[in-house]
């Protein structure tokens, strides 16, 4: 019989509709294979409570706690008089702290998986101490929220730059206490090393995947797109800050130079949830915006190229990756492609003015870029199988953090 082990995610890991619950859906998988799986999750969003059931019949037992953002938001606020990151008083629950205790000790658990930073608090006890203790931080959130206080202006600012010096701090006692701490990329990880340089030999890493056979241009299918159209599209979840932030510059700053030397050229927004912000960007010319769709991939099969203009990012962006499997031009940002050792030039474009997102679009446009997507695709196939780099969890949860490969 598998052991028994304890995994707390900081969203429900299905479907896997988002960057952070792709990742944390495909863990889950493998640890299922491995280990009888005790789920303790939050759910912000009303429509998640119907899979519910499906991850009730994967796992041995499981604990859902509803969250609601704008209460969390004004209960986060307790961090101030604390002196605490207002992540932590943001997921604060008695009953899965309880749930925690009570199916540990009842169960006898000696695995303890935790993904995400705001999740550890669950396990922080001296009770937990003699067990093995894993982190998936996938990113350094601390350092998103120092580069969201460099976008905002007073008092959204100040307490983004608080809250990166607070949860940092969180992050390396974590890291001090756990036997290891696991990031989206190598990148990501050694960046974090730098920053938690005394738990440096416990910091790795393991790439995300990416489903090559259901993101691929063999898979055929209409055109979503008006005739005619030459389209630049972005894909992400369209309630997310960063993702509006670059749609927006990209849709004013870039975009209307584009269509003007380019009548035909057209900018998607694809993503489910639109922001009021996002939703009018079209006003603008030229610029659609299509909430959910059913499936993405057509999207992505018939644009002329996939844009992702991030200004801010950690870790990997699945929307790159996917882009790539679908064998498309890929125009991104430097911070969009970090965790991603894709080639400039030959794999992706790389542009971060917008006169040089303007060059590179121009170049997709007249055709210059023969051979850029099968090279991209390449790329994803090598470096992101979710079989070749999940067995890096399972031995950390097993045998101890050893040299992580490309550490320096």
């Amino acid at each position: 019989m598998n052991p028994p082990l304890l995994f707390l995610c900081h969203r429900i890991p299905y479907p896997p509709n988002k960057g952070d619950k792709i990742r944390s859906y495909h863990l889950l998988r493998y640890l299922l294979e491995h280990y009888r799986v005790y789920l303790g999750a939050f759910i912000d969003d009303e429509a998640d409570w119907d899979h519910v059931q499906r991850l009730e019949g994967w796992c041995e037992e499981c604990c859902f706690i509803g969250l609601n953002p704008r209460t969390a938001r004004i209960a986060s606020l307790r961090g101030l008089l604390l002196g605490q990151p207002l992540t932590l008083p943001y997921y604060a629950n008695d009953r899965l702290r309880a749930w925690v205790g009570k199916t540990v000790r009842d169960k006898d658990i000696q695995r303890l998986l935790v993904y995400s930073s705001a999740m550890a608090q669950f396990i922080l006890a001296p009770a937990y101490e003699p067990m093995r203790r894993v982190i998936d931080f996938v990113d350094i959130d601390s350092d998103k929220w120092r580069q969201y206080a460099g976008r905002k202006s007073w008092p959204l600012n100040w307490i983004y730059r608080r809250e990166a010096r607070h949860l940092l701090r969180f992050e390396r006692d974590i890291a001090s206490r756990f036997d290891a701490s696991l990031f989206v990329s190598n990148a990501e990880a050694r960046l974090f090393r730098q920053l938690a340089s005394r738990s440096a030999d416990r910091i790795g890493y393991y790439n995300n995947g990416v489903d090559t056979d259901y993101f691929s241009p063999d898979n055929v299918s209409a055109s979503p797109y008006g005739e005619g159209e030459r389209a630049l599209v972005f894909t992400g979840a369209m309630d997310y800050w960063p993702n509006e932030d670059a749609v927006a510059w990209f849709a004013r700053d870039v975009f209307p130079r584009i269509l003007r030397q380019y009548p035909d050229a057209r900018f998607y927004i694809v993503g489910i949830r639109p922001t009021e912000a996002v939703q009018g960007l079209e006003a603008l010319p030229g610029v659609r915006v299509t909430g959910a769709v059913p499936d993405v991939r057509p999207y992505l099969m018939h644009a002329t190229a996939a844009v992702a203009p991030m200004r801010v990012a950690r870790g990997v962006q699945n929307k790159v990756l996917e882009a790539m499997a679908m064998a498309r031009p890929v125009l991104v940002s430097t911070p969009g492609l970090e965790g991603i050792n894709a080639e400039a030039g030959t794999e992706v474009l790389v542009a971060d003015t917008a006169e040089e997102f303007i060059e590179q679009i121009g170049k997709v446009f007249e055709q210059q870029t023969e051979g850029l997507g099968a090279a991209a695709r390449a790329r994803v196939c090598r470096d992101f199988s979710w079989d070749d780099n999940l067995p890096r969890v399972g031995e950390l949860l097993e045998t101890g953090l050893t040299a992580s490969p490309d550490a320096n």
